[in-house]
């Protein structure tokens, strides 16, 4: 008996490890989906090629990829893979040589990642924007460095090409990423970067007031007799009790639904990330949060993974 209960005394710590770390594991093939990456890999391998839905020397149409660059990272991809959408790519560490080519964009300041050339777009082209705007990141593709791009191969080429452009004028705003892991978790829905200091910074004085998914958010003592005053002055003043959305600030947006907020918003936001003592990871981080709440949708957007898949890639 008692040779059995040390034996149980030995082996529940090894057991407690090896149950935490299957959850740990099962948690990274699921934020990764590793086991689809591998198989679309192999079958891409076997056949030796990935073939395009577009023709190499398509003409740019009514459609805009926005991105954010590093001067060093190479974004000739978008262009060579996707020559049907227009490019406007930001170099945020410009060197004096760059800053000296005038064909060259660069961003007013290196902070906030990629929401300060995304911000800085549109409102430089608010007046002129093309149909459809999508925001992306620089990376191609790659199994660590672009996992949480949504297509099998975790290539934003084929997201692009696989992209129903009509959903996005339907919808006005869709996030890439339809996969929960991280982001729209229950437990992910807790946002510690975006405080209610840092909402009120963000939204208050903002024309187009942001919706709230929690009717239980904190509650104003305001009391304004009109109703419709109150709550509008709530939904700006009271953060929700809930943010949450897939990661990773790659979405894209139509032009009727970034017009439903003046640019005057577009201004004080990238005001915000120019004059928060945040540094530059943690005012992108938070940006990364609000972007479904900046263009119309719930504090809470998490549409269901396999309708999202449906909808916005035509994977049904």
């Amino acid at each position: 008996m008692r040779l059995g209960l040390r034996l149980l005394q030995c082996l529940l710590p090894t057991l407690v490890v090896v149950y935490l770390l299957k959850c740990h594991v099962l948690d990274l093939e699921d934020q990764y989906r590793a086991g689809v990456y591998f198989f679309a890999w192999l079958k891409n391998h076997r056949s030796h090629e990935y073939k395009g839905l577009v023709a190499p020397h398509a003409q740019p149409g009514d459609k805009i990829i926005v991105m954010a660059k590093l001067e060093a990272e190479w974004t000739d991809w978008v262009e060579e893979e996707l020559p049907d959408w227009q490019r406007a790519i930001y170099v945020v560490n410009p060197s004096r040589n760059t800053l000296a080519d005038t064909s060259t964009l660069t961003t007013p300041l290196n902070k906030g990642h990629e929401s300060m050339a995304y911000l800085t777009y549109i409102i430089d082209h608010y007046d002129s924007l093309p149909s459809t705007v999508a925001f992306l990141h620089p990376h191609r593709a790659g199994f660590f460095m672009a996992w949480h791009t949504d297509e099998p191969l975790h290539d934003n080429v084929e997201a692009m090409r696989s992209l129903r452009l009509g959903y996005v004028q339907r919808n006005g705003y869709v996030n890439l990423r339809c996969n929960w892991n991280p982001g729209c978790k229950p437990d992910h829905r807790y946002n510690r970067h975006v405080t209610e200091q840092v909402w009120r910074e963000i939204f208050e004085g903002t024309s187009t007031p942001p919706n709230i998914t929690d009717t239980q958010s904190s509650q104003s003592s305001l009391t304004p007799t009109d109703a419709t005053a109150a709550a509008a002055a709530q939904s700006v003043l009271s953060i929700p009790d809930q943010i949450g959305a897939a990661c990773c600030a790659q979405f894209v947006v139509s032009r009727n639904q970034i017009r439903k907020r003046p640019r005057s918003d577009y201004l004080q936001f990238r005001q915000w990330v120019v004059d928060t003592n945040k540094t530059d990871a943690i005012s992108g981080r938070v940006m990364e949060f609000l972007w479904h709440v900046i263009f119309g949708k719930d504090s809470v957007y998490c549409p269901d993974e396999q309708v999202c898949y449906c909808q916005v890639y035509g994977h049904c």
